[in-house]
């Protein structure tokens, strides 16, 4: 397993490197601000907070719900203590916007936009690194989706031989439709599509949706192991890969695999 939640206390995971390659480029680009997106409950938006005030750049995060508050929950509350700048939009201006990216010009000033969790080419670029820091190489990857950002990065850098098993955490995802999508690049992503295998069962209801099952599996790994899951999205991955083990062994037999753990915070 590849423990990508210890990179950094709040800027791990995949959210970091999701991060890396836009805030270089809002601080090549010398911008006024950094401007992202998220839900209220957004670790996207803790971890863009963090880093920004890590590196000395404002940032202004635009959160979905005009009805809320920088008090409203513990989430809204640190970004608000780290610094970022919130603005609360309503539920169809943040549809209009959070898929916004790259430099623009506001009032005379340069601002970078980072889409909703971080869902652009530069935020693919950072999890590309997920591969390039191994001493190794698998016959397998696995790792939950959920923008498909770290799983388009994984799928660009993995040896040609392996495959790549992505979890979705949404109900009803078009995966392929998604990560063409996002990749804007046909050719590249029909080259890579034989590498890719999906596992869509496993999403328990849909986004941070659970299940009597899933929080019992969650209950009961953290009972034999030394390192956190949560039901979003690395619980998930994880009882899809004990479920598949328990139905299928021949298919990992006498192969390497490796699990990204891809994070989350653990906030109240």
């Amino acid at each position: 397993m590849k423990r990508d939640d210890l990179i950094h206390p709040i800027i791990s995971g995949n959210k970091i490197r999701k991060l890396k390659f836009n805030l270089q480029e809002a601080l090549r680009k010398e911008c006024a601000a950094i401007i992202t997106f998220g839900g209220a409950y957004s670790n996207h938006l803790i971890a863009s907070a963090a880093a920004a005030k890590e590196l000395g750049i404002p940032v202004i995060g635009k959160v979905r719900g005009e009805e809320l508050t920088s008090d409203s929950n513990s989430i809204l509350q640190h970004c608000h203590s780290l610094g970022m700048k919130l603005e609360f939009l309503t539920r169809s201006e943040f549809s209009g916007q959070k898929h916004q990216s790259g430099l623009v010009q506001l009032d005379g000033s340069r601002y970078w936009l980072i889409p909703e969790g971080g869902a652009n080419i530069e935020g693919i670029q950072g999890c590309t690194e997920i591969v390039t820091e191994l001493d190794q190489d698998y016959d397998f990857y696995v790792v939950a989706q959920g923008t498909t950002t770290t799983s388009l990065g994984l799928l660009k850098s993995i040896p040609e031989h392996a495959k790549l098993i992505v979890v979705p955490v949404l109900k009803g995802f078009d995966v392929q439709k998604e990560m063409r999508h996002l990749l804007q690049d046909d050719v590249l992503f029909d080259s890579l599509q034989s590498k890719l295998i999906i596992w869509d069962a496993y999403h328990h209801g849909g986004y941070a949706k659970t299940s009597p099952e899933l929080l019992n599996f969650i209950e009961a790994f953290h009972l034999h192991n030394n390192f956190k899951i949560e039901p979003v999205y690395t619980g998930k991955v994880f009882y899809a890969l004990n479920d598949v083990l328990m139905k299928e062994k021949e298919m990992f037999s006498g192969k390497s695999v490796l699990v990204v753990h891809t994070g989350g915070v653990f906030m109240k």
